[in-house]
């Protein structure tokens, strides 16, 4: 195998493996698996669509997204100033308030999905 797909492969495992630590060790990202397993199996049951199978796999995904960063921010945070501090405290919450965004964005979409 080239050097160069070797590479390649590793940066993909390196994905994964912070996908998997997250889905391991975030409570947050535990949930939003499990609504994504719901929103899946309730498109099943309604055969949905493939346009409306597009709409809630780019929305199940901006929300992971938000919440990886998320959790990359915050633990980026808690390695440059352990102690509390107010200019932290207002960089997480920040940062929280997009995923809630992209969770607020995704329940819209799925409404209009699944009602109309």
């Amino acid at each position: 195998m080239p050097a160069w797909t070797a590479r390649f492969l590793r940066g993909f495992r390196h994905a994964f493996d912070g996908i998997a630590w997250a889905l391991l060790c975030q409570r947050n990202m535990r949930f939003h698996a499990a609504a994504t397993l719901a929103v899946t199996g309730l498109g099943m049951v309604w055969n949905l669509e493939l346009w409306k199978w597009c709409v809630l796999c780019l929305c199940a995904g901006l929300v992971w997204t938000a919440e990886i960063f998320n959790t990359a921010i915050e633990l980026l945070c808690d390695l440059v100033q352990p102690e509390r501090d107010e200019r932290v405290r207002r960089i997480k919450d920040t940062a929280a308030g997009a995923v809630l965004a992209a969770a607020i964005a995704a329940a819209v979409a799925g409404g209009i999905v699944f009602l109309c």
